[in-house]
């Protein structure tokens, strides 16, 4: 008797597997919408309501990437378009559970018609060079797949969150700004030094930092004579004295490379 009703459970869990996979369609590999002319005008009015603020109206990016490029390297429809509804954990791109299929293949397809023709000329710079100048320059204050310091963001998957432009911008010293969790602060106690770090959390009594030297310090605001935010990111600035051009394109074609997922994995 136990014999059977263990094989009616199982043959009831694999009817039920079966029909939760049913449930849940495959993503398509290519867009079903690619080139049709309603879908498309329906997808440019979608990206720059809802992507263009940080890839830009023209997709070449802002805040976010250049993503004209993005089949140019290897990228595939069903591949952008888990991008799409999942965004990219670790960096700024969230998901879009509200987008709908019909709506992300109509994004698709506008984007299709801006896409870059595969690069006949390489990318500026040398990886494996930046990869040494970040080392020497960047590593103490960012970390890269867990390794460097924690001063700064965690540059992992900085190649996909932010065009080369942004990048350079940021480090030439071209922009003002932190992310959360990384603006610069100076506390003052009421008796002894000031101390400097980037702020981690704050409310009406209290504030969090972690100091240069990487510790996390929790203090009163009532026992503090002065909290002084920062105006300026916490990153120094590296003008061309600090780092030559060649310098700099080595370094940012490095961190193009930095994506979050093995370059030779491509979707």
């Amino acid at each position: 008797m136990f014999r059977l009703l263990l094989a009616v459970a199982c043959v009831s869990f694999a009817g039920a597997a079966a029909l939760s996979a049913q449930a849940v369609p495959s993503v398509p590999a290519k867009n079903p919408l690619e080139g049709e002319a309603t879908a498309i005008r329906a997808g440019m009015g979608l990206f720059r309501g809802r992507c263009g603020d940080c890839h830009g109206i023209d997709a070449t990016g802002v805040r976010g990437p250049d993503i004209t490029q993005v089949w140019a390297n290897g990228r595939s429809d069903q591949g952008l378009f888990n991008t799409i509804r999942n965004g990219v954990p670790g960096t700024e791109m969230p998901a879009n559970p509200r987008v709908s299929d019909h709506e992300t293949w109509q994004i698709l397809a506008f984007l299709k018609t801006l896409a870059a023709p595969t690069a006949t000329t390489p990318p500026r710079g040398i990886a494996e060079n930046g990869e040494k100048t970040f080392k020497a320059m960047c590593a103490n204050c960012h970390r890269i797949n867990g390794v460097g310091g924690r001063l700064g963001p965690d540059l992992s998957r900085v190649g996909a969150a932010r065009s080369r432009e942004m990048m350079a911008l940021r480090i030439r010293g071209g922009l003002e700004g932190s992310a959360p969790g990384f603006e610069p602060v100076t506390l003052t106690p009421a008796n002894g030094q000031p101390i400097v770090g980037v702020k981690k959390n704050e409310d009406l009594f209290s504030v969090q930092i972690m100091d240069v030297r990487e510790r996390i310090q929790g203090f009163e605001k009532d026992k503090l004579t002065s909290v002084q935010n920062g105006v300026r990111s916490a990153m120094p600035a590296f003008p061309h004295s600090r780092l030559s051009d060649p310098e700099l394109d080595d370094l940012l074609r490095y961190l193009q490379t930095l994506r979050g997922f093995d370059p030779a994995v491509r979707q």
